[in-house]
């Protein structure tokens, strides 16, 4: 995709280094973006990424991912300082909506913009909150937290289908593998009741997803993840109508420190928030 828009701006498909850009945008917002996230994003819907130039100079990004053929995910949502207010963010924002056609569409927006969203289709399903701190744990001795490794791979992925609403094979295989992250699953009988997932970020850690059956696998799972990063500060993502993740996350000295609006353009996707204990990333849901 390449076209221009009104005053000057030319839209086309990020190559790697403007997604590194807009992640260091991201970061620059105070949103806090993983160190190794550009190339698992890609890996999502490498044609997911737009920049709006003008004279080949990024001055806005967005990104609008494609899941399975119904469902697309909008983020990375930025316009630079210098360049806001000239109407150029609106002209990106409708070349990713033309690419994500008529799918079901969700995003994490900060709440500021949520009038604009709702102005454009977007209705509020229910608030994510970040919760952030430096928690104090060890690491549990529980030989049920097994490291996700290629024997556990497709048995994660396949408990993970029910939680999002398409298939995410594509950026689940590159966020599982151990070089930039890790993946701990509580595995009991044979069977998967959970997993999560802490990988580094620009400021300390994030852990994300954190899904369970329950708090119990939920719990242990979190400790097994945060004992990891040897007392730096610990970020959850988790969606506010799980008061069992506010409460876990309480428990652990984190406080609310960031919050979204998670909405949907078409059809509220039924997701079982009472088991999701972190989301992945507020850029791809």
């Amino acid at each position: 995709m390449t076209q221009d828009a009104p005053g000057g701006l030319t839209i086309r498909v990020m190559e790697r280094h403007d997604l590194d850009t807009a992640i260091a945008w991201a970061a620059a917002e105070g949103w806090n973006p993983g160190l190794k996230d550009a190339g698992c994003f890609r890996a999502a819907d490498p044609r997911g990424f737009l920049v709006g130039c003008l004279e080949d100079e990024p001055a806005a990004a967005i990104s609008v991912v494609r899941y399975g053929g119904r469902f697309g995910f909008l983020g990375l949502y930025i316009v630079r300082p210098d360049r806001r207010g000239q109407g150029f963010g609106h002209r990106l924002w409708q070349a990713g909506m033309a690419y994500l056609e008529d799918r079901i569409v969700g995003l994490d927006g900060v709440v500021a913009q949520q009038a604009n969203y709702t102005r454009s289709g977007f209705v509020l399903a229910h608030r994510n909150v970040r919760f952030g701190g430096v928690p104090r744990v060890e690491a549990p001795r529980d030989e049920r937290l097994k490291a996700v490794g290629p024997d556990l791979v497709e048995a994660v992925l396949a408990y993970d289908r029910p939680y999002f609403p398409a298939p995410r094979e594509a950026f689940l295989r590159c966020w599982l593998r151990p070089d930039t992250r890790a993946a701990v699953a509580f595995v009991e009988d044979g069977t998967i009741k959970g997993y999560g997932v802490v990988r580094a970020c620009r400021s300390g850690y994030k852990v994300g997803p954190l899904l369970a059956d329950g708090r119990r696998e939920a719990d242990a799972l979190f400790r097994a993840l945060a004992a990891r990063v040897d007392a730096q500060p610990v970020f959850l993502d988790l969606p506010e109508p799980n008061p069992s993740a506010v409460r876990l996350a309480g428990d652990y000295g984190l406080s609310p420190v960031f919050e979204t609006a998670r909405m949907y353009r078409g059809a509220r996707p039924d997701l079982p928030l009472a088991r999701t204990y972190g989301i992945a990333t507020f850029e791809l849901g």
